[in-house]
């Protein structure tokens, strides 16, 4: 591994890519402490870290888990890269169903570049507006306690001005890590943001063991049950169905064109994290309203929402399954690969060409998603369960499933990856001595 590490700096194209991705990440995370002007910063921590004992701290707990924790600091960065996620997976939900995108998304980079174009604007106006309602949100007060120091249309527009501008300026960062740099630079991002809150869990950790409020065998416990998830995490996330596909052979003059084999997968966790935060939306958005002040009769709602009971837990159980189904069916259409085979004459064996190839591929699907669905339903309750059960915070317990290990797991296998292609280009050994990532295999 130490080897591995070193032949990576021998590579000059590689070195500069990873030093331009660190530099840029360095950047973010210094950008994640330049405060919003007119915020008692230290109040609203405090407010935060209460609102982090509730299920997670509705969607603005789920907002300061992606920006890293800006958003409890109140900063620049405050939204993160939230809203270039949100508008993305707008964007890819409605792609079935408005035919302009559609038809963008079949015409390769071109069409790939206007909707990225389309998505910056969506991201800016989306900023725009939930800039403003935080600022109201902030005005308002958080439980009864002013955070704002001096209210008004001043504070308001510069809020805006301010998280708008910040959100733009993490866009460019990950477009610049994913141009000059390696990986996924909006995934990077995020983990960034994840990971940087890693160490205060720790600390949190070994403050509770030192106090004696968690005995020794309990974080021993942690250790271990870390190591499982990651584990299994890895497993489920490069974990694939490979499905057989075969090309008819066609004679062009004295050549034989076509006859290969080749394959369609299907992961299993297709969706990746997005039914968590579907489901996360769902839940936690009655809480979140009814902490702006906003009332409507959703108290009660709200209250049982914090209260995290097994019924909560399964209710969020049976919404990410559901949401699993729902955005799996949205990005793998068998109906569309099977047209797709059936032109370029390609079939799954034993399996006749059109509408069985999609029933097939349909069945296929459904199985395979379910595995994991049940997996990210198993994964996203795993930090409830801890906090609730071991009596540890949750600052702690979502380090143990939930959205950011998805997430940090995925993007450092897919960044592993990538990194490893450019040593095996240049006949170094890889981070595995058989240049493959564990759970790429089909068996």
């Amino acid at each position: 591994m130490l080897k591995t590490f070193v032949n990576i700096f021998k590579i000059e194209d590689l070195r500069k890519k990873l030093l331009i991705t660190l530099g840029l990440l360095v950047v973010y995370r210094i950008g994640a402490y330049i405060p919003i002007p007119g915020i008692d910063s230290l109040k609203l921590a405090q407010i935060f870290d209460n609102l982090a004992k509730q299920a997670g701290g509705g969607l603005f707990g789920l907002m300061n888990l992606f920006s890293g924790g800006a958003l409890r600091r109140a900063t620049i960065f405050a939204l993160g890269i939230m809203p270039y996620i949100s508008v993305s997976i707008i964007l890819q939900l409605l792609t079935p169903v408005i035919p302009k995108l559609e038809q963008l998304s079949k015409e390769g980079a071109t069409g790939y570049r206007q909707i990225l174009q389309y998505t910056r604007y969506g991201t800016i106006l989306l900023c725009l507006l939930q800039a403003y309602f935080i600022a109201l949100y902030l005005e308002n007060g958080i439980g009864g306690e002013a955070v704002v120091l001096f209210p008004g249309w001043g504070f308001r527009i510069m809020t805006m001005i301010s998280l708008t501008t910040g959100t733009a300026f993490i866009m460019w960062l990950g477009e610049q890590i994913q141009e000059y740099g390696i990986g996924n630079g909006i995934s990077l991002i995020i983990t960034a943001g994840i990971l940087s809150r890693m160490p205060g869990a720790i600390y949190q950790l070994y403050t509770l063991a030192k106090t004696g409020q968690i005995r020794p065998e309990v974080v021993v416990f942690l250790i271990v049950m870390l190591f499982a998830v990651v584990w299994f995490v890895t497993a489920i996330t490069q974990g694939q169905r490979k499905i057989p596909v075969q090309y008819a052979r066609k004679i062009s003059g004295t050549r034989v064109v076509g006859g290969q084999t080749s394959y369609i997968p299907l992961r299993v966790n297709q969706a990746s994290v997005m039914p968590i935060i579907f489901a996360q939306s769902v839940l936690l958005f009655p809480a979140t309203l009814a902490s702006m002040g906003l009332r409507f009769g959703i108290e009660k709602v709200a209250n049982w929402i914090r209260t995290a009971d097994l019924t909560y837990i399964l209710v969020y159980s049976a919404l990410i399954i559901f949401f699993t189904f729902f955005y799996t069916q949205i990005i793998f259409r068998p109906l569309d690969i099977a047209d797709n085979l059936k032109k370029y004459g390609g079939f799954i064996p034993g399996i006749r060409p059109g509408m069985p190839t999609a029933e097939y591929l349909y069945d296929v699907m459904i199985k395979v998603t379910t595995l994991g669905a049940i997996f990210l339903a198993i994964i996203a309750v795993i930090p409830m369960l801890l906090s609730r059960w071991l009596n540890i915070p949750y600052l702690v317990s979502q380090f143990f499933g939930g959205t950011g290990i998805l997430i940090v797991v995925g993007v450092l296998l897919d960044t592993i990856r990538q990194i490893e292609s450019h040593l095996l280009m240049r006949h170094y050994d890889g981070f595995i001595r058989s240049g493959r990532i564990r759970g790429r295999r089909y068996g």
